[in-house]
This record gives structure tokens, sequence and C-alpha cells, in this order.
């Protein structure tokens, strides 16, 4: 039976479908970013966006979550926050989103087991909730292209320390393609594509390439650019 999108169930078998998980998006801030040291940073910003973006396309839940906005680490990244409009994050203090209540309240609330996590720092914005939920019984997949830290030692110490509790490592290509699975679903297709084309380096460049010189599709037209306007002079 198909889901209440319309959409046709995809077997699961392990797998991620958009109907099994609940997306988390933890700590994308200025201040956690400027920490970054491991990966390069623009493409962490662009890996967050193709997977809020996918999330968008396929109906799944998302949790969004700060820490100390106003006090030390700064307003989520607008680039997410423009996928999300109206969508507010739950603000925290603990560095552990496991350890906030509205937090792990709003995962229960989805009635999903299995956490498609993704945040920075990977030592503790990312390793501390994975080990608990897994403890609490979720199934929990690190989206490790959407997650830096300090250095890489503390990045990869991080990610040996999930695996080893159980969590399965994915990125943001993986997870839209895991969701889509089908060429033949042609509700998604079109969005994925332009998820891909937009954001997936040499990929995307190379779907461009095949619509357009292989299959005579005409070039993908973007918005055009208009340049910020000055401030208005105070007078």
């Amino acid at each position: 039976m198909p889901p209440g999108n319309g959409r046709p169930k995809l077997s699961e078998k392990g797998l991620l479908t958009p109907d099994n998980c609940v997306v988390t998006l933890i700590d994308h801030q200025p201040q956690m970013l400027f920490g970054v040291a491991n990966f390069d940073r623009q493409a962490i910003i662009n890996n967050v966006v193709a997977l809020s973006k996918a999330t968008r396309v396929f109906d799944v839940p998302v949790i969004l979550s700060t820490v100390e906005t106003q006090a030390f680490s700064g307003n989520l990244w607008p680039q997410v926050q423009a996928v999300f409009p109206g969508h507010t994050p739950i603000e925290r203090s603990s560095m552990n989103s496991w350890d906030d209540a509205n937090f792990v309240a709003a995962v229960k609330k989805t009635g999903r087991k299995k956490i498609v996590l993704a945040g920075l720092w990977t030592e503790t914005c990312v390793a501390l909730p994975t080990v608990q939920a897994i403890h609490d019984g979720y199934e929990v997949y690190v989206v490790e292209d959407c997650c830096g830290d300090v250095s890489q030692l503390a990045h990869d110490n991080a990610m040996k320390r999930v695996i080893q509790a159980g969590a399965k490592p994915v990125t943001s290509l993986s997870v839209m393609l895991e969701w889509q699975r089908d060429w033949a679903l042609r509700d998604t297709y079109d969005a994925v594509m332009d998820i891909v084309k937009t954001h997936c380096g040499a990929y995307g460049v190379g779907v461009e390439y095949a619509y357009t010189m292989v299959h005579g599709a005409p070039a993908t037209k973007l918005p055009d650019y208009v340049p910020a306007a000055a401030p208005t002079a105070h007078t």
C-alpha cells in the first residue's frame, strides 16, 4: 500500500525509507563551524543544505536544534533556515541534545525508531546523542559529510566511537538516493535531480551534461542574479 503521500512504499530490509526515519540537524551554527578544522567548511554547508532539501522532497520529519544561540553559538545557518521557513529550532543549553527533554520528546513524537543524525561537532553534538539514543533503542545513521570537528583525530575518534556503539555512517547523497531508490518514481525524480545538479559537484555537472548534450534537453535555468542593494543612507 502507498503511504499517505501517494508514493509507493519502499522495501526496508535494513534500509532507510522516507517513511521509517526522522532527520535531526544539530548545532549547525556559525561558532560551531568556526572550530571545524578537518573538513572543508563550505562543503559542510553545501551537504547540510542538500540533506535539508531532500527531507522536503520526501516529506521526512526534521528536528532542528541549536545550542546557546544568543550567548555563544549564533543563529542556525540562514541557508538551512531558508529550507524550513517557520520551523523554530529547539534551543538547548546542553552540549548533548539527548539530555534535553524537548529534543527527545520531539524525536519520540515522530514515532520513528531510525534517526538520521547530523551535527557539529562530531565528538560532542553527534557522538553523545548517538550513543545514548542507541542505548534507548534507536537505530542511528550518522551523516558524516554534514559533520566536522576541531581536528581530524577528534572526528575520527568520534566516528569510531559511534560505529562501535552501533551507528551506521552515511552521507547526504547516500541518504537521498536511498530514499529515491528507483528512478522510475517520477514524483520525486525531478526534485532529486535538481538537488544533484545544485549540490553534488561532478555528479551534478555530469547530469547537466547528459541532459543537454546527450538527450537534447534545455540547459538548466537558474534564477537571475540580483546584486544586493546598498543600504539606504540615514538622514
